[in-house]
């Protein structure tokens, strides 16, 4: 049985291969370390059925939770290509940061909330959200989703109505 692998204060942002973000999650919890890969269920088309599938929230990214000396452990697998930078130094999510993010895909009012009231260009306020210094602008919106840039990361979130 595999322990719990103890949590720290601070997230890392791992970019991955693309399509390899689940997978890379579980390789390496597999291997002990923490990783978190959020998802929202969206309904894909085909041209002779629908279906709900899991996607990625953050694509070709997943949040890994390690100390800085154990950082190049997840290199051990094929889909790990990188670790996210800002300003110079590694991206960092904090543990609380990561909660707020679960909580917000697990909370089926936030994905009720009207579209409409988004306008491109709209600076939000992700504190509101359970974010700490997280800002957000508006870069695209319409009636079935809404695109919100990250700005701390620097990459484009897409939300879809459900």
């Amino acid at each position: 049985m595999i322990s719990s692998p103890k949590r720290l204060p601070d997230w890392f942002v791992l970019h991955t291969k693309i399509r390899a973000e689940k997978k890379l999650a579980n390789q390496l919890y597999d291997d002990g370390i923490e990783a978190y890969c959020p998802t929202q269920t969206v309904v894909k088309q085909w041209s002779d059925r629908k279906k709900k599938v899991e996607v990625p929230l953050l694509p070709s990214m997943i949040l890994v939770n390690v100390s800085e000396q154990e950082r190049q452990k997840v290199f051990r697998r094929t889909n790990a290509l990188r670790y996210m930078h800002w300003l110079g130094k590694p991206a960092i999510v904090t543990s609380e940061e990561v909660e707020s993010l679960r909580a917000v895909i697990e909370d089926s009012k936030f994905k009720s909330h009207g579209l409409e009231k988004l306008k491109p260009g709209e600076k939000l306020d992700m504190t509101s959200l359970g974010f700490k210094q997280i800002q957000g602008t508006v870069k695209f919106v319409n009636e079935q989703e809404c695109w919100i840039v990250l700005e701390k990361f620097g990459y484009v979130v897409k939300f879809k109505k459900t």
